[in-house]
């Protein structure tokens, strides 16, 4: 190679270098974002984690003078969605509504799986936290979470849980919840979330595990007991109802936290200004509120914290899928 194409070489790499460092300099973050931001849900339209991703964005919009635009791309369990944005450019414009209940379990269930969150993935903040609600039938003779456990350890195997399917949220929490408890309950999947509570409005199955916001009403009217919520402090939706550590089992935490992420290599600045924006968003009494009507509580915190929590419920369900001997259905 001569002398001269080394020059030129050089001076090309040379560029190069300094336009990527251009890229993340205080002038060029002081116009970030100069174009709408994509916000990736990877569920269909309609669902908590849906309602969440939009009033997310509704106050992002307003904090960042750009539109940030909701798009659904459902499939896998969360997979597809989650995918599309780690393979995306890491410049800002792509962000992930992540929840722990679709990220957590991903490898445990899905061997398979190309994604790894903590390689692919980098937070810039959490957004919310919810419970889901040990309620059971008017059928089952226990009013509290103690009676419960003696009532469920008097007869092994014999109640039955309904859940929205294998491996959701609900399922693993009940596994968890027999290991920490020391019952045995008979687990009873369904399609669907709505389609195991209406079996338990009709007597068919003993219990379920639930979002607070779609068993409040029946809870409110007397046609369910609710026995205590699954995070670790009681739900601002439900503030008298005592928490299952409360309850009888100390330690007991089974919750979906929610948070924004982004393709790993995007610059820390737009993390930094990312949070900002979320942080003036969750301070909102009407984002407040309306998170609360999803059975959720405002989860704030700094860019990385999310990561954190998503490390930790990894490690956490993991244990419980090997324990339990769960498998993702096929």
């Amino acid at each position: 190679m001569t002398k001269r194409l080394h020059k030129v070489l050089g001076k090309l790499l040379g560029t190069a270098i300094l336009a990527a460092a251009a890229a993340t300099t205080p002038a060029a973050m002081a116009a970030y974002p100069d174009k709408p931001v994509k916000l990736v849900v990877p569920f269909p339209p309609g669902g908590n984690i849906d309602a969440t991703a939009r009033i997310v964005a509704s106050g992002l919009s307003d904090a960042l003078g750009q539109t940030v635009v909701v798009e659904n791309r459902a499939g896998a369990g969360g997979l597809v969605g989650s995918e599309s944005v780690a393979r995306a450019a890491p410049d800002g414009y792509t962000m992930l509504l992540a929840s722990t209940g679709a990220l957590a379990t991903l490898k445990a269930l899905n061997p398979e799986a190309t994604l790894s969150p903590e390689r692919d993935l980098v937070s810039a903040g959490p957004i919310s936290r919810a419970p889901l609600v040990l309620v059971v039938s008017p059928k089952v003779p226990a009013r509290s979470l103690a009676e419960f456990i003696a009532y469920a350890r008097s007869q092994p195997g014999k109640l039955t849980f309904g859940t929205a399917g294998v491996g959701t949220a609900a399922h693993l929490t009940g596994e968890y919840f027999q290991k920490q408890s020391g019952t045995k309950l008979l687990h009873v999947p369904y399609k669907g979330s709505s389609l195991a509570v209406a079996d338990l409005l009709g007597g068919h199955v003993d219990l379920t595990f639930d979002q607070l916001a779609s068993t409040l009403p029946q809870i409110r009217a007397g046609k369910l007991k609710a026995l205590g919520v699954t995070t670790a402090q009681r739900t601002s939706v439900m503030p008298d109802l005592p928490t299952l550590a409360e309850g009888g089992l100390p330690g007991f935490e089974a919750a979906t936290t929610t948070g924004l992420m982004f393709p790993k290599g995007t610059p820390p600045e737009v993390l930094t200004h990312i949070n900002a924006a979320l942080q003036k968003t969750l301070a909102r009494e009407s984002t407040a509120k309306q998170l609360r009507e999803l059975g959720a509580d405002v989860q704030t915190g700094a860019a990385g914290d999310f990561d954190k929590t998503l490390r930790a419920e990894t490690t956490k369900w993991e244990q419980v899928i090997r324990d339990a001997g769960v498998t993702a259905p096929r």
